[in-house]
Parts: C-alpha cells; structure tokens; sequence
C-alpha cells in the first residue's frame, strides 16, 4: 500500500490521504494505474507548491483569531458591525416551475405565468432600489459597515445537463449566506432560477477568505426532475394545509437542499424547519458539519406553505423570540420550559393592494436587530413598533414597502457578517 503523509491541509487533507490509500491497495491492474497516477499528481503537485509556497515542511497554517476575522456571528443580536444588503437591480421573474408554484399564492399565479424570466415591473423595483439605497443610508449612520453584491443581468437563460432556467436576483443575502462563528457557509438553494446566485456573492466571498473567514460551499444539488415532486397536488389553501399536515413537500430527499433562511441561530443552537426549499437531507448536511459544537433543532409550524423561518419565528434576543400567531410553533412549550420569553407580534398593516408576490403580510416581523436595544423595523407598521417600544427596544423606522414585494423583509435583505459577541449557550 503506497503511504502518504499530509503534512498540510488539516482534516481535509486527512481525508484524502486516507482516500488515495484505500483506492491504490485495490488488487489488479486497475490499482497498479492508480498507484501511477497519484505518483504522477504528488510529484506535479509537490514541485508545484515548492515553487509557488517558500513553506517549511513543519511551518504551522496560522488562523486568524476571532476578534481579527471579518467574519463572526453567533447569533442574531449581538451588536452588528457589518452587514451585507442585497440588490433589486436588474430582478427577474423567476419561470412558473413546480416548485415555485408550490412557495407562490394562487392569485399571483398569473403573473407568473406572464411575467416569468422577465423582469419586475420595473417603475416597482426603481422604487424598491430607492429604499434599499436609504436603508444601506441609515445602517452607516448607525455605524455598520454595508456591503452589497455584485449587479448581474438575471434575464440571461442558462442551461445545466437537467434544466434550462433564467435567473432571479441577488436581493435577498439571508437566503444563500448563513454566518456560524468565523465561517461563511453558501447554501445549495432548491429553486433552478437561483441556481447561479451564489455569482452575485462571489467576489465579496473571497475577500473574506484571504483576510482570514472560513468558507464552505455546500453539496451543489443537480436540480434535476428527481428532486421535485412533479405532481405535487396543490389547487387550493386547503390542499396546502392538507399537504402541510400530511409532511409532504415539493422537494424530495432525491439530494441535500436548503436555503439559509431556514436556520436561524442561538448561539450553540441553531433551529430550523423543514420546508418547501429544504429537505431533511438538507439539514442532516448542516448537522454534522456543524457538530459538535452546535446542536441543529427541527422545529415545525402551522404553516400551508413553509418558506424561511423568519417571518414566522425569529429570535431577537437571549430567550426572547417573535412567534407568529397565525403559524403557531408545535413545540413552542420546549422554549417556554427552556425560559424563554414568546412575544406575539401584531396583526401586520400592510394594505391589500400592496403586490407580495413572494411572500406574506407577516414580514411586518422580519425585523433586524442592530443588537438587543435596537431593531430594523418598517416605518409603516406602527403597532409593531409599539410592541418593540413596550420592550425596550428603540425602533429605527425605514420604509421598504416595495422592496417588500420582492419577497423579504430587513432580516431577508441582509446576511450578517460580523457581530460582536461570543459563543454561549442560551437554550438549556
């Protein structure tokens, strides 16, 4: 058996080393061909890195510490420092599939129908580009630093060896980031038309690689038919409380799948719930990369169509969480006996002739929290804000009333980079 040592590269290079042995012990001629090959790829690799690292072979991989990595977050209110905000620009309806009918409401299934891999209307997203701009404003006047993602012309049609698709948009960073200590992690998503969004992140990705931040991409889905139920049965809100109900979604567990915006942390406790974009195969992705030090919950709602936590339970303090009266949490005891506090947010404002085309009147909670004394929350919606102000949280008003069409609210426009904090267990 050929013996390899790893003299750098950590676990992963464990790995590998353990992989080349295993595959070259094989008998026959097969493994003499790959015993050859591996002789050929260290002796290409050795002299390469001879020439490009002046390493010494016991000089150790230094890592930054905490306090020096632009990237750290452990939860969702520590103070924040840094925060990156999506783009509007150049947004594209995403073509009618099954699965974004299954995560759409059936009275804007027209508009999808006429509207898909075009763009926006775009008098709308001017607008929303307007607010987002006065929101990047007021987060720099409240000293955090804003980064945005690189615009990109989503209408252009791309095609993979199970799919032909346009593009969405980049306007919604919590989706495909979640931050967990000093790591960036970029989520596989489920929907074919945000296959490609992790380009839009790229650049500032590898910006915090080099000056210190993990960085891992997980498992890419194929995104082929295998992974949607073609004929998932959905007509009517009851067929989505039924399908709910029953556990059945429009993914299946053919792959991993998961969009960030499932998980939401507490420091050593990350919950998460099975939806409509992430399967459990998704979430068993996320728990033994993250174990041992974070423990991954499964929690679940009341909800005819499950899509992102947090517009139906977010954490917005040490024990204290917004619960959506109209997606009760089925193991909302389990907080209650951990002693957190559960808030009720009120009924949202949000008119009806306000277009939400990706989502629900309940992002009026989809608040970002600057840390545990001030909030991120909708200037129209002045009985949340009054919620906040009865718990002592000073509540900075910012209108995003059309951005709000494009499926998100404060926490889904923005991916938290670096929150400064430290990593405690609030869940007992």
């Amino acid at each position: 058996m050929l013996r390899v040592r790893c003299l750098r590269g950590g676990s992963r290079g464990a790995e590998a080393a353990h992989l080349i042995g295993a595959m070259v012990s094989l008998t026959g001629e097969w493994g003499r061909a790959a015993s050859g090959w591996v002789s050929r790829v260290f002796r290409s690799t050795s002299s390469s890195a001879a020439a490009q690292l002046p390493l010494t072979v016991d000089e150790p991989v230094t890592e930054h510490a905490p306090e020096d990595c632009p990237v750290c977050a452990f939860n969702e209110w520590d103070p924040l420092e840094e925060v990156i905000v999506g783009r509007a620009e150049n947004a594209c309806v995403p073509p009618f599939t099954v699965e974004v009918k299954a995560n759409t409401y059936e009275k804007y299934w027209p508009f999808y129908q006429q509207y898909g891999g075009q763009t926006f209307p775009k008098d709308h997203v001017k607008k929303a580009v307007t607010e987002i701009e006065e929101m990047c404003n007021i987060l720099q006047h409240e000293g955090v630093t804003v980064r945005r993602p690189e615009p990109i012309d989503w209408s252009v049609e791309y095609k993979t060896p199970d799919f032909t698709s346009t593009g969405m948009y980049a306007a919604m960073p919590r989706d495909i980031l979640i931050v967990v200590g000093n790591e960036i992690i970029e989520a596989p998503m489920a929907w074919r038309a945000r296959f490609f969004e992790y380009r839009a992140y790229r650049p500032l990705i590898k910006e915090y690689f080099r000056r210190g931040a993990k960085w891992t991409t997980a498992p890419k889905p194929t995104m082929s038919d295998e992974l949607y139920d073609q004929d998932y049965p959905i007509r009517t809100v009851e067929d989505r409380h039924k399908l709910a109900a029953q556990g059945k979604f429009v993914t299946t567990e053919f792959e991993p799948c998961f969009d960030a915006a499932d998980f939401i942390r507490a420091g050593t406790d990350i919950f998460v719930q099975r939806s409509q974009v992430t399967n459990f195969m998704g979430i068993e992705w996320m728990r033994r990369h993250l174990a041992p030090t974070y423990k991954i919950h499964i929690i679940s709602f009341k909800d005819p169509n499950p899509m992102h936590i947090d517009a139906t339970f977010n954490i917005i303090g040490p024990g204290l969480v917004l619960s959506n009266p109209d997606r009760p949490c089925r193991q909302i005891e389990m907080f209650k006996k951990a002693g957190w506090t559960v808030v009720t947010p009120p009924t949202p404002l949000i008119p009806d002739n306000n277009p939400l085309w990706m989502s629900s009147k309940w992002l009026s909670m989809n608040v970002l929290m600057l840390d545990e004394k001030r909030v991120l929350v909708d200037a129209n919606e002045m009985t949340i804000q009054k919620m906040f102000e009865n718990l002592g949280i000073k509540t900075i008003k910012v209108n995003i009333r059309h951005a709000n069409s494009l499926g998100g609210g404060f926490h889904c426009w923005t991916t938290d980079v670096r929150r400064r904090g430290t990593l405690q267990s609030y869940f007992l």
